[in-house]
């Protein structure tokens, strides 16, 4: 092979491991994931992957705890936590919708799960319909352990967790987080794009007045969480002062 040709060769391949590295590391800087985002929506584009991405930036994944696969918690009369959950997830994503965005409601093992790629995901579950104590009352939100993007991650937990409590009036009960909630499965299928989180809407023995007669506070909490997040209102959220409203 030619001296030039050899040359450029390497160099062309020195170029390319350069700018690898640099993807990889940025990951990492605080911030990046809602820049490209931001970027993503504000720079118009005829490609298709661009197009198909900018689609989901308009794009919310909701995950219907254990529909599709068991009934989760069952109360003494029947009621069972595959039933609340679904109800939840179908008035959130009615709202969201009239908000103009896609949303789409998953099976607890969906097969869209695999490389989805959205705004936002959410996995909405409740506690348990056994007596346990009189504390145990309340909701927990959390992301996965090992978050590619906890910057991000963590503005939608603490979004949901202070519009959550806002809308119910339920505490967090954030000493209850579970090693099921921060691994949970569809954490490690969807697209490691995606920013996700888990929620236990409330306990379905002392809870359940609220989760049965006001589902419309607890959708109500989760779907202002999720705006507050997608729509960036709040950078300072977690002092309760939505300036975005």
């Amino acid at each position: 092979m030619p001296y030039g040709i050899r040359r450029a060769f390497v160099l062309g391949m020195i170029a390319l491991a350069v700018g690898l590295i640099f993807l990889v590391a940025m990951r990492y800087v605080p911030g990046w994931q809602q820049f490209q985002w931001t970027l993503l929506q504000a720079t118009p584009t005829t490609d298709a992957t661009a197009t198909a991405l900018a689609a989901d930036a308009m794009r919310i994944g909701l995950v219907s705890g254990h529909r599709g696969n068991d009934s989760g918690s069952v109360c003494q009369d029947g009621l069972t936590e595959a039933q609340v959950n679904f109800d939840t997830a179908v008035r959130v994503a009615d709202q969201l919708r009239a908000q103009g965005y896609t949303v789409d409601v998953l099976d607890e093992f969906d097969t869209r799960l695999k490389g989805y790629h959205a705004r936002a995901l959410l996995s909405i579950h409740a506690d348990s319909c056994t007596y346990v104590n009189d504390l145990a009352t309340g909701f927990k939100v959390a992301r996965v352990f090992d978050s590619k993007m906890p910057e991000e991650e963590d503005r939608l937990v603490t979004c949901l967790t202070t519009h959550y409590t806002a809308s119910t009036g339920l505490r967090f009960h954030a000493n209850t987080v579970t090693f099921d909630m921060t691994k949970y499965h569809a954490f490690y299928e969807i697209d490691e794009r995606t920013p996700a989180a888990i929620i236990e809407i409330g306990f379905l023995y002392l809870d359940r007045q609220i989760l049965t007669r006001k589902p419309e506070l607890v959708a109500q909490g989760i779907v202002d969480g999720i705006l507050c997040f997608v729509e960036n209102k709040n950078k300072d959220v977690g002092t309760g002062n939505d300036e975005g409203r």
